[in-house]
């Protein structure tokens, strides 16, 4: 606690005295590489916050700052160091604006994914906020890659939709959205999805009334339709926007 307050005290002060920010940076940067986890862990607390009061000072040193975050990923004592890690990310990866992330994606996506089931709330959240930051990302050059990573966090994703804390589960929900045009149709739905692809007019006709599904995960998302119709993963995200 005490180390807290003497670092927001320090930026502070620092930012009165207008000392250039980029002596400031670097003594993060050298923080966030501390034998001390409680350093590395307020040094990516600093990170997160110059991100969001000196944008512009990380974006210069972006390629620097995301080796840092990244690293913070695989703190491999401190899961507040992770949280922070994943908090300062999701922070910056809004200030891109879907550029400039390059390969870090690959590895960001990778280590995200592994504490969606983690049982520490905080950690848990953040994942799943980063991750659905993430989708954002992906683009055309690493789409292929980040619908194989969807789909297997799919069944990790509807079971956090129903998640213990409100919170985690409100950030599921939103994650789910923003993973949706990722999501693929089940194989054992394909034929069905063709033919109403070639005549769906003929298909609405014939498809039976719809009864309102209670099954727990498609409530969760507002989703009238049993998975047993054969509706999409994909249709049933937009349904329930």
């Amino acid at each position: 606690m005490k180390e807290k307050l003497e670092l927001e005290v320090s930026w502070k002060l620092r930012l009165q005295k207008r000392e250039p920010l980029k002596n400031v940076f670097f003594i993060f940067a050298e923080r966030a590489r501390d034998p001390s986890a409680k350093k590395r862990h307020l040094a990516m607390r600093g990170l997160g916050t110059m991100a969001c009061e000196a944008p512009n000072q990380v974006k210069k040193y972006k390629k620097i700052t995301l080796d840092l975050l990244v690293h913070g990923l695989y703190d491999p004592v401190s899961s507040e160091v992770i949280h922070e890690s994943m908090k300062a990310l999701t922070i910056i990866l809004g200030r891109l604006q879907r550029k400039g992330l390059g390969s870090f994606f690959i590895d960001i996506t990778l280590q995200t994914r592994t504490f969606l089931d983690d049982e520490n709330d905080s950690v848990r959240y953040s994942a799943l906020v980063l991750f659905g930051q993430l989708a954002a990302f992906a683009g055309w050059k690493w789409k292929k890659f980040f619908t194989n990573q969807v789909k297997q966090t799919q069944d990790c994703l509807l079971r956090h939709l129903q998640d213990r804390n409100p919170q985690v589960a409100k950030a599921c929900k939103t994650t789910f959205r923003a993973c949706s045009p990722y999501l693929t149709l089940r194989k054992e739905y394909s034929f069905q999805n063709e033919e109403e692809q070639r005549n769906p007019k003929l298909c609405r006709q014939l498809e039976p009334p719809g009864i309102p599904c209670t099954h727990s995960k498609c409530s969760c998302l507002g989703i009238r339709h049993c998975p047993s119709r054969g509706d999409s993963l994909k249709e049933k995200a937009t349904a329930a926007q």
